[in-house]
């Protein structure tokens, strides 16, 4: 998703049109999907069907790893995986690309055949790529046997962490080998060279950390923190949350494997019950601390009786 963001506002400064396409619903020509030319076709709508604009654009294939080369010993037509490697491998060239007319939507352009050169068009790919760290792993690391063999520092610390909860330790060794991707990693994981070779830069990211993930919890304008606290100022109440609540909440995604993404379903998990027991109470403010978030104790409450009842005294007592 940043990487999205981040070439869509560079379209945008460069005054270009972009478009993104998700690789998972292309298929090979004369099967049930769309084709290859719908990407380029996509690109002259973001054009205004300028074809001048259009060859000077901007494609991002998103979801690329999932149009994999299929294993060999299948003996089935690879229509999404290989065939549309092969596909795309003249558009990435540079061609002409004819438009067919039922991928366009104006009337006033079915009359005349578009067409659109796809040499000066930038394409950009990306994908999770999930497991591809395994098989880096397995090209820098030999196995070797005997008193001397060589032993890659990565894999010695990760063999030995691979039964304990370090998950972010495990990250970082993970990105490590991920820094040394090659394109011969992408050829073992399913990519066809032809295609491997049309794309000269390989850049992998890194996983999200723990100050990462708080910071996406906390910092953005329209944080989930924030749509929270929003939520219980509705019902007269305030939602604080500790520093060792945001750790916790962080450490329980990296444990989780789910990233960014699955930050909003643990705070569900954290919050469900609190939510009912709120609304038409006189809680005043609830307080998330580690415990609450690891079920280990109940969440703190202050609640308006006291206020009452310490007014009513000091009224007594005047």
């Amino acid at each position: 998703k940043a990487v999205v963001s981040t070439q869509s506002t560079g379209a945008q400064c460069l005054k270009v049109p972009m478009t993104i396409c998700d690789c998972t619903s292309l298929t090979q020509a004369g099967y049930v999907g769309e084709d290859v030319e719908s990407i380029i076709a996509k690109l002259l709508i973001a054009s205004d069907f300028n074809v001048d604009k259009c060859q000077r654009g901007i494609v991002f294939l998103d979801e690329v790893d999932k149009i994999s080369m299929r294993s060999k010993d299948v003996h089935v037509r690879d229509v999404s995986g290989e065939g549309v490697q092969q596909a795309l491998l003249k558009l990435l060239e540079g061609t002409l690309v004819t438009i067919p007319e039922r991928l366009i939507p104006s009337r006033k352009l079915r009359s005349d055949p578009v067409q659109i050169d796809t040499t000066n068009i930038l394409f950009i790919a990306s994908g999770a790529f999930a497991g591809i760290e395994k098989i880096v792993r397995n090209r820098k690391v030999k196995k070797s046997v005997g008193f001397g063999s060589p032993v890659s520092k990565d894999a010695a610390i990760l063999d030995q962490k691979k039964g304990k909860d370090n998950f972010e330790d495990q990250l970082k060794i993970n990105d490590n080998f991920l820094k040394e991707l090659d394109a011969v990693d992408l050829v073992n994981y399913g990519i066809i060279p032809e295609f491997v070779g049309r794309m000269p830069l390989c850049v992998s990211l890194m996983s999200l950390d723990r100050e990462a993930l708080v910071t996406i919890l906390t910092q953005p304008k329209n944080s989930i923190i924030a749509q929270y606290k929003y939520m219980f100022t509705l019902d007269g109440s305030e939602l604080v949350f500790t520093d060792d609540a945001l750790d916790a909440i962080a450490e329980m995604a990296i444990k989780k494997r789910t990233g960014a993404r699955g930050l909003r379903s643990i705070l569900e998990n954290v919050l469900m019950d609190i939510m009912y027991d709120v609304p038409g109470s006189d809680i005043t403010e609830v307080t998330i601390t580690r415990e609450v978030v690891e079920n280990q104790s109940e969440p703190l409450y202050k609640r308006r009786e006291k206020e009452a009842k310490e007014k009513k005294a000091a009224a007594v007592t005047v």
